[in-house]
């Protein structure tokens, strides 16, 4: 009886929290429409090489994400910048609904973003670091945005990138103290969007990982215990207004079926 009461405790934080993002897009509705003409130079949050300052949180299996974003000038006129902070995970045992979720946080990812408008070509940094793991990785790959095709974009990516890890267990059995850097990877993949209305679309990203060189125990097994991986994302939007939307996200992997991959709703505000 203890075990059934937690768990409904735990649906009904998540229930409630799913019912602040409901209130907060129904605020967004309410906008008072004297803001339209500077609605009218907002970015368009439906491009994933858009450059813009925002902010955003999410409620997911494995407790609340915090987003925010803030474009810069990078000094060079035909050139943006944005950097991009995320912090995973919080709260997760008392908010998620996974087993080996923690009343802590996950994880971060800080990634920053440079985007020629003129060329549609970007590239981009991305640290990733997982807190419970003590591991993560730090990438660098170049985004092109091609002619639109009908309903459909295409953002295609490659990149090669370093893994990190705290205390790692070397070949020989022991563990390396403090952080090393096990090995490095190449990266493929894209971003792709279909709009279905003005107002709602698809994204489908992609992205294939394969070990390039390290220790035995990273290019073997470096990526969900194998040498490479292909993660896939899937993603539906509804933009509410220029300046807000609302997107459920699914992430898994060939080793990591749906039912057992990433889920989140998320609410995004563009300043």
């Amino acid at each position: 009886m203890r075990i059934l009461n937690n768990k409904t405790s735990k649906i009904n934080t998540v229930a409630k929290a799913i019912s602040l993002t409901l209130l907060l897009s129904a605020s967004a509705i309410a906008e008072n429409t004297s803001t339209q003409d500077q609605d009218d130079t907002l970015a368009d949050m439906s491009d994933p090489l858009a450059v813009f300052t925002m902010a955003g949180f999410g409620v997911t299996n494995r407790g609340i994400n915090i987003k925010v974003a803030k474009s810069y000038d990078t000094g060079d006129e035909n050139e943006l910048g944005m950097n991009l902070f995320e912090l995973k995970g919080i709260y997760g045992d008392t908010l998620g609904w996974e087993d080996d979720a923690e009343n802590s946080i996950d994880s971060f990812r800080l990634r920053n973003l440079t985007v020629n408008p003129n060329t549609g070509l970007g590239g981009q940094i991305d640290l990733s670091y997982g807190f419970n793991s003590e591991s993560g990785t730090l990438s660098y790959s170049l985004l092109q945005a091609l002619p639109a095709w009908g309903r459909f974009n295409f953002y295609p990516l490659a990149g090669a990138g370093v893994a990190l890890a705290n205390n790692m267990l070397q070949d020989d059995g022991s563990i390396a103290s403090g952080y090393s850097f096990p090995g490095t990877f190449a990266m493929v993949g894209m971003y792709s969007k279909f709009t279905i209305t003005d107002s709602i679309w698809l994204n489908y990203n992609p992205i294939w990982n394969t070990s390039l060189s390290g220790s035995d125990l990273f290019v073997d097994y470096g990526f969900e215990n194998h040498s490479s991986v292909l993660m896939h994302e899937f993603i539906v939007s509804y933009q509410i207004n220029p300046r807000s939307n609302i997107r459920y996200f699914a992430n898994w992997s060939e080793h990591t079926d749906f039912s057992d991959g990433d889920q989140r709703i998320e609410y995004n505000y563009q300043f």
